[in-house]
């Protein structure tokens, strides 16, 4: 009988111990299993926190070092940041069709935010709409478009194309020629931010007595920038204002050709040609834009909205300052 006890006894105490066994397992097995799930979720959370943002930059072209420097700008905020995925997309030459073709790419893409420079204002609106319906951000750099943005950075072209009237206005006086013709090279008509530096600079002149000529477009190209001051300079301009890089390049490459060192052609943008130019003495001076820092806080100004944060100031003038020969020598 006690043989029996005691075997029923070890019986018990032995299915309790593999009862307690299994419990301990799956209670271990949970909290692997709890600690797997942890991690995993904080490894999904920090994947989350860390994914870049993806910003795109949209210029008018690739060509003038204006773009470029403002590509650069990016740059140098986007090493600061350290969260953006980043690309610069432009047409080769300034065409409304190929800007809206990049608009387009960069939607497919997936893009959070477009920093870009309208060429046509108009002509890129419905793209850039489009974009915006989809959840990108637009931050315009240097010349927006028909269609409200997060941002804007830019020179106030206006105030800008006035002080170079002035600039011009006062050379002009001072070698004695109180009138005579002006010639006005454009990229076009539709370019919001040459239109204003054109109205800028033809205030200049109001009631002074001088002829201001037809504004002719060259598309911001040199060469056909050169051509139509070729023609002003044989109209018998005593003045030449270029509204871009291309056009000034053209408006210094004419009176260069000229041998006229008394016209007077003051440009923007600045450039190597147009630094050599100013130093030849073929321009007066230029109107250098700050394009780097439109770029910089464009790209600073991207992320801070994806990242939720308010801009307070959405206008932002970028400045401007006059080259002259002194000043770049």
């Amino acid at each position: 009988m006690k043989k029996k006890l005691l075997a029923a006894f070890l019986s018990s105490v032995m299915i309790l111990g593999a009862a307690a066994g299994c419990s301990q397992g799956s209670q271990s097995a949970s909290a692997a299993g709890g600690e797997s799930g942890s991690s995993a979720g904080a490894a999904s959370s920090q994947a989350a926190g860390e994914k870049n943002h993806k910003v795109i930059l949209i210029t008018m072209d690739s060509i003038d070092q204006h773009w470029v420097s403002v590509d650069k700008g990016c740059k140098k905020a986007v090493a600061e940041l350290n969260n953006v995925d980043y690309k610069w997309l432009a047409p080769d030459k300034k065409d409304d069709a190929q800007q809206i073709e990049r608009v387009n790419t960069a939607i497919a893409d997936n893009a959070d935010a477009i920093l870009i420079a309208a060429n046509g204002p108009d002509a890129i609106t419905s793209a850039l709409e489009d974009a915006k319906s989809k959840g990108i951000k637009i931050i315009y750099v240097d010349s927006a478009a028909k269609t409200e943005g997060e941002a804007t950075f830019a020179t106030n072209n206006e105030a800008a194309g006035k002080q170079a009237g002035e600039q011009m206005l006062e050379a002009l006086q001072k070698a004695g020629k109180t009138s005579g013709k002006i010639g006005v090279v454009n990229v076009n008509s539709a370019t919001a931010s040459t239109v204003a530096r054109e109205k800028g600079f033809r205030s200049a002149f109001d009631g002074k007595g001088y002829e201001l000529l037809a504004t002719q477009y060259s598309e911001g190209d040199a060469a056909k920038s050169q051509d139509i001051a070729d023609n002003y300079i044989t109209q018998g301009a005593v003045g030449l204002f270029g509204a871009n890089e291309g056009c000034t390049v053209g408006v210094g490459n004419a009176i260069k050709g000229s041998g006229k060192s008394d016209l007077v052609g003051v440009g923007f943008d600045k450039s190597d040609s147009i630094y050599s130019l100013i130093k030849d003495g073929s321009l007066l001076c230029t109107m250098a834009q700050n394009p780097e820092v439109m770029g910089y806080e464009g790209m600073k100004a991207a992320v801070s909205i994806l990242s939720g944060q308010t801009i307070e100031n959405k206008d932002v003038d970028t400045g401007v300052s006059v080259l002259t020969k002194d000043k770049i020598s």
